[in-house]
């Protein structure tokens, strides 16, 4: 198999992954097997994460697809009990299953007085539905699980969780005020993660990415013709580095995290991988 640049050997390590069947999370178990895991790729849909636990196994490495509602407690438990049984018990946790929901997005950025009787979703047409949805798929679909899984990590040494925050953690985006939230969780949910197992040998950390074109944001990013939207023109005008990430630009981050001598003290950090979206003030 291709070999990763960083020099991380998680040969005999197990590791899973949720919201594998997506592209970025699918990019990462990628990473982890060339670098010797044996990966488990979770996912509600099997269709996508069983492809990409094919494309893992055509390159040489060890992978297996599993279905799994990250909002079921109970398939968490027996996910991770067939995950043990198939590979051993959980090194690593790749937390990446999350989303948004057109439910809980305004259509505009700014509101005006008359948006309320006009035929614009604003603010106060925010449906409870979906704001709970986005608050359940991304914070409990990161809680539970780590639930399931760190149980087999307790008391062993160099054990590791990575979450999946987001940009809109730090700043809330326009739009978006439930995801955005929701990821502001995921972060603060780390920082409590790190300390809570500081003492069984579990180091916790996240990655904030940055703006990355993938099918789940297409919509917002571009036209029907492919030009892009005014929402990418002020993405870019914001990013110093002026364009999208790609997928792989992720591996760097997640190969250094979970390599236990380059990153043996750090635990309860939160990573950005933005192009200086964070850091720009816009003057």
């Amino acid at each position: 198999m291709e070999k990763n640049v960083l020099s991380t050997d998680l040969t005999g390590k197990v590791a899973v992954v949720t919201g594998a069947g997506g592209v970025l999370c699918s990019a990462l178990a990628k990473a982890l097997a060339r670098a010797g895991a044996k990966v488990a790729l979770l996912n509600r849909s099997m269709e996508s994460t069983q492809k990409y636990a094919d494309e893992i196994i055509a390159e040489g490495g060890i992978a297996k697809a599993y279905q799994c509602n990250v909002l079921e407690k109970d398939t968490c438990l027996a996910v991770a009990e067939q995950v043990l049984k198939d590979f051993g018990p959980c090194d690593i946790l790749v937390n990446g299953a999350g989303g948004n929901n057109p439910k809980a997005t305004t259509e505009k950025e700014y509101f005006e007085c008359g948006d309320i009787d006009a035929e614009t979703k604003s603010f106060f047409d925010l449906e409870e539905e979906g704001v709970d949805a986005v608050f359940r798929l991304n914070f409990l679909g990161t809680l539970l699980p780590t639930q399931a899984f760190a149980k087999q990590m307790v008391g062993r040494k160099g054990c590791n969780i990575i979450n999946i925050s987001s940009m809109n953690a730090y700043t809330p985006l326009t739009k978006i005020p439930a995801y955005s939230g929701a990821k502001a969780a995921v972060s603060n949910f780390t920082q409590w993660l790190a300390v809570h197992f500081s003492k069984t040998g579990i180091r916790v950390n996240a990655i904030a990415p940055g703006f990355f074109s993938t099918k789940q944001n297409a919509k917002l990013l571009w036209n029907e013709d492919g030009t892009p939207t005014a929402r990418t023109n002020k993405i870019l005008n914001a990013t110093p580095m002026e364009r999208f990430g790609d997928p792989k630009e992720l591996e760097g981050a997640l190969l250094f995290l979970v390599n236990n001598e380059a990153a043996s003290f750090i635990t309860g950090v939160v990573l950005p991988v933005d192009g200086g979206f964070q850091s720009y003030s816009g003057v």
